[in-house]
């Protein structure tokens, strides 16, 4: 099958660093081997460079990330895994068995709706002093539902022996949690998946702490 030159482009993340969203297509796309250009956005500076008209016009929600794959724009981060899952080679981030791939996709949902949102740049700010107190409500809410779920479901990884993109959600969901000082430790089962995960090369490749927009101050 001849390609396309949009196909063989290099996709392109505009992302934050520090986003949990960004993250995670970060991740993916070093578990699958992919090359990749980033842009960052700034979601600070300026007042937020995703509130911008110029960037609107990639992703209406102004929010990261905004992925140019194919010729076309993806702007959520699990249907930017999803499609790169289904449309490159490399390691499956959904397994093929139907119950561990719903167990993969329910993991994915509580983290990616039930307590990712609630604790994001955009809805902190809204917040004002109890900001933080705020945060540790609902990442304590979500972990408490999602320790026991885990402990069915893990294996070496979050379902399993394989990585999937519930390993994908759980360790910048984790990483969130460390910097709102929620003691990780109290939910064992999330702890030692994610210390796991954190060894892993794609984990450490795609950390906040090392991407072309991380501040000097906090780079490792």
């Amino acid at each position: 099958m001849r390609l396309s030159i949009v196909s063989l482009a290099k996709p392109i993340l505009h992302g934050y660093f520090r986003s949990s969203c960004s993250w995670r297509v970060r991740i993916a796309f070093a578990l699958k081997g992919i090359e990749y250009e980033q842009i960052p956005v700034n979601l600070i500076k300026d007042g937020g460079q995703q509130l911008t008209d110029q960037y609107k016009a990639l992703n209406p929600m102004q929010q990261v990330p905004a992925v140019e794959i194919d010729g076309i724009i993806l702007s959520q981060s699990l249907a930017v895994i999803q499609y790169i899952d289904e449309t490159r080679q490399g390691p499956k981030l959904l397994p093929a068995c139907p119950k561990k791939r719903a167990q993969v996709r329910m993991i994915c949902d509580i983290i990616a709706s039930g307590i990712q949102p609630l604790q994001n740049l955009y809805v902190i700010q809204k917040i004002g002093a109890d900001k933080a107190q705020w945060a540790q409500h609902f990442i304590q809410r979500g972990f408490q539902a999602l320790e026991p779920i885990l402990k069915e479901t893990a294996g070496t990884y979050c379902v399993g022996d394989e990585i999937s993109m519930a390993d994908i959600c759980l360790v910048p969901q984790v990483y969130n949690a460390e910097r709102f000082k929620v003691d990780v430790g109290q939910f064992p089962t999330i702890d030692r998946l994610n210390q796991t995960l954190v060894g892993v090369e794609a984990f450490k490749l795609s950390h906040p702490s090392c991407q072309p927009d991380t501040p000097a101050d906090l780079r490792s």
